[in-house]
């Protein structure tokens, strides 16, 4: 027993530490999940939404804190009581979620490690089987150095910390997991390769025959069977491949553009998800940035889930020169934990991201003009007479 509880003191503690620091590193992204688990059709309190980012920096930094008091043995009973209550509780939600179906990503290990619910539920589940072990073994839980070098070390731990999730806040995630970090090509993640598993869905198709209802169940197909269709449900029993980048798309007065300012060149695009709760103290760096990349001959968009109408107010309060398009706003959350961000796309690979506490910090180079739109059209004209004139001749 001894032996047991000493790995496992030390596994579980490392654990934690890892799982805390991962999401301390994004807890921006870790409220956002917890802003999930608030809604009213999953645990129905609205009222912690506003408080989600300062939820999501005490838990983080209390899992990171519990997992090296556990490898020190530092306050015992203290430690494992939380430890117990905090995977009782975790356990609980990631069943909740597996069983209704209703937040389908844990937030576990932030983008670092995507667990589907119920895979978060059996790791939960473990756990709780180790601490349950450490719990009742505690009096084998030798504390390492003496007790006040075990209160300098949480104690510093505390502050370092408290000093990264500040970091991480004012500038954005240290270590970024996404699908949209420097140098990822977005087109490019939105690929299914060849070969790649495909949905499958269930048909349960329902007929009236001899006055009784009958089910008949296919993955697709049509059934051969007599007497009157009354409807069908659909279930998907397999998810398919789903591209590490979804969902984005560029959008303005029912036109969509993602194509061409993916295949642009040097461009720069200002990300500001939701006007509602955007930093207006941001857009004095993005004005200066911005204009300064127009000056340099760069193509400068904004894009935004918020309305026209807002985002028509933001340009003219802020003095911006440059236009918003629409993006989903999950997506842009996802692109980035600022708001307003900015990045530079280069053919849809992502070259710089930056928060807008550093925007000036944009790396730009003098570029030739950009040909205008007149000239453009007039260059478009005179390849269509060309043609024209070859097919002639």
């Amino acid at each position: 027993m001894k032996y047991i509880v000493g790995f496992l003191r030390i596994f579980v503690g490392i654990f934690f530490i890892i799982s805390g620091f991962i999401k301390l590193n994004d807890p921006v992204g870790f409220s956002f999940k917890l802003k999930d688990y608030f809604a009213p059709d999953v645990l129905n309190l609205e009222f912690l939404v506003p408080y989600a980012l300062l939820i999501a920096l005490f838990v983080v930094i209390f899992e990171v804190l519990l997992g090296i008091m556990l490898i020190l043995g530092y306050a015992k009973k203290f430690t494992l009581w939380s430890l117990l209550l905090m995977i009782l509780f975790f356990t609980f939600l990631t069943f909740y979620s597996a069983y209704f179906n209703k937040v389908t990503d844990c937030g576990c290990f932030g983008d670092a490690l995507k667990l589907t619910p119920w895979e978060s539920f059996w790791k939960d589940i473990v756990l709780s089987g180790m601490i349950l072990i450490l719990f009742f073994g505690r009096k084998h839980i030798e504390p390492f150095f003496t007790r006040g070098t075990r209160g300098i070390i949480v104690f510093v731990s505390f502050i370092a910390s408290m000093a990264f999730a500040y970091y991480v806040l004012q500038h954005l995630p240290w270590i970024d997991f996404r699908a949209y970090k420097i140098g990822a090509n977005i087109q490019k993640g939105m690929e299914v390769p060849e070969g790649a598993p495909k949905p499958i869905f269930e048909y349960n198709w329902t007929f009236k025959v001899n006055g009784e209802e009958k089910v008949v169940t296919t993955n697709g197909d049509y059934p051969s069977q007599e007497g009157e269709f009354i409807g069908v449900e659909t279930t998907e029993i397999q998810k398919g491949y789903e591209p590490p980048v979804h969902d984005f798309s560029i959008e303005r007065d029912g036109e969509n553009y993602t194509t061409q300012f993916l295949e642009a060149e040097n461009l720069i695009v200002v990300i500001a998800y939701n006007l509602q709760n955007t930093e207006m103290e941001g857009y004095e760096n993005i004005r200066e940035i911005t204009n300064r990349a127009l000056e340099n001959n760069y193509q400068v968009i904004g894009l935004s889930a918020s309305s026209p109408e807002k985002t028509k107010q933001l340009v003219a309060s802020q003095n911006l020169n440059f236009e918003f398009y629409f993006c989903d706003e999950t997506t842009l959350k996802t692109i980035v934990r600022s708001n307003p961000g900015v990045l530079e796309l280069q053919r849809g690979t992502i070259t710089q991201k930056l928060h807008w506490n550093d925007a000036l910090d944009l790396k730009l180079k003098q570029l030739p003009p950009r040909p205008k739109v007149e000239e453009l059209l007039e260059e478009e004209v005179q390849d269509s007479t060309q043609v024209v004139t070859d097919s002639i001749q």
